[in-house]
């Protein structure tokens, strides 16, 4: 299960103000409790509970952030009309834009149950290679299922712009770098203007997740090979399928990838768990789509992990969290690059 914490000292929100919120939106509840769910790296996210009713908040990260990103009232409306059509995206409940309530715009959404398989399997669960299987494939059928939400008969088009969808992303992830980079970086002078030149033609556009893995999902936990709810949609929008599955197999790490990713790694380590060509084979087979061409997407991927990475260390870096977690980022951003320099240098 995802668990909880008490809220840390300097990530605290106001009760009472929360409250009065909620019973303005006929959402009324006596004695709220909060804790925080701690294994977030981007938006901070707490579970109210009042009684048996159950609630997640979710508001951006403290200090200044970049424009446009962390935007609650976004990521509301696009639950809002992906729920309906896509039931493993959890149900948002209310949203306040009025930034005097708790210092920052926040939303209010159904409370999911399930386990996250994350760095390392739960004591005790079951290291089997036809579960682990199961697992990937329903990870991967999740997905395809996404894809081919109709996101215009959804409502879904102010969400994204897919002409130019990817050459925007390019342009776009290389300045978040340029305005957190800490470090020089001479393969990112190689990767940089390649990711430019080498842009490919995308396919059709479709609901995009951007941050799909497996820790951004909730399995049943009376049967693991199902998904309770798929969560994080802060950066989806519509946009090059692509690019969602070159995500998922970023993160879905192999033996050995510890090192060569700067520290990154996931449970997919494990050798029961099938390997990214596997996934990547699953992922064409039910979905039908041409993958021939992911070396680019892939390459892109690690340099957009690199820069999330970055960006979280930069925040550490001049004080806007006191999470020590975020002091190694640094280091995993430049391994992230370096590798993803590693990959044009076998696609050229």
């Amino acid at each position: 299960m995802l668990d909880t914490i008490p809220v840390r000292a300097d990530e605290r929100v106001s009760l009472d103000a929360v409250s009065s919120f909620l019973r303005a939106t006929g959402l009324s509840w006596s004695d709220l409790e909060v804790e925080q769910f701690p294994a977030g790296h981007s938006n901070l996210t707490y579970l109210l509970r009042s009684g048996g009713w159950e609630a997640v908040l979710r508001r951006p990260p403290l200090g200044p952030v970049a424009p446009r990103a962390h935007d609650m009232a976004r990521e509301y409306r696009i639950l809002a009309r992906l729920n309906p059509v896509f039931p493993l995206a959890p149900k948002p409940y209310a949203l306040c834009e009025d930034t005097s309530v708790i210092g920052a715009p926040f939303y209010v959404m159904e409370r999911r149950h399930g386990l996250v398989l994350d760095a390392e399997l739960p004591a005790g669960f079951p290291r089997s290679a036809e579960l682990h299987g199961a697992i990937a494939e329903t990870l991967v059928r999740g997905l395809v299922d996404l894809h081919a939400v109709d996101w215009v008969a959804a409502g879904l088009g102010e969400i994204g712009r897919p002409e130019g969808y990817m050459e925007r992303q390019v342009k776009g992830w290389l300045e978040r770098f340029s305005r957190v980079r800490t470090v020089k970086l001479p393969e990112l002078d190689r990767l940089a203007p390649w990711l430019v030149e080498s842009l490919p033609e995308s396919p059709p556009a479709r609901v995009i997740h951007n941050d799909y893995k497996l820790n951004n999902v909730l399995l049943d936990l009376d049967d693991p090979t199902h998904m309770t709810a798929v969560l994080d949609w802060e950066m989806a929008t519509v946009g090059d399928p692509l690019s969602d599955v070159a995500s998922l197999l970023v993160y879905w790490t192999e033996p050995g990838d510890e090192a060569l990713l700067g520290g990154l790694t996931s449970v997919t380590s494990e050798p029961t768990f099938p390997r990214r060509h596997e996934v990547l084979e699953l992922y064409g087979r039910l979905s039908g789509r041409d993958l021939s061409g992911l070396d680019w997407y892939l390459a892109f991927a690690y340099f957009k992990l690199a820069v999330i990475c970055q960006q979280i260390f930069y925040r550490w870096k001049v004080g806007q969290t006191r999470d020590e977690r975020f002091a190694g980022h640094e280091a995993t951003a430049c391994a992230l690059v370096r590798h993803a320099a590693a990959l044009i240098s076998q696609a050229i």
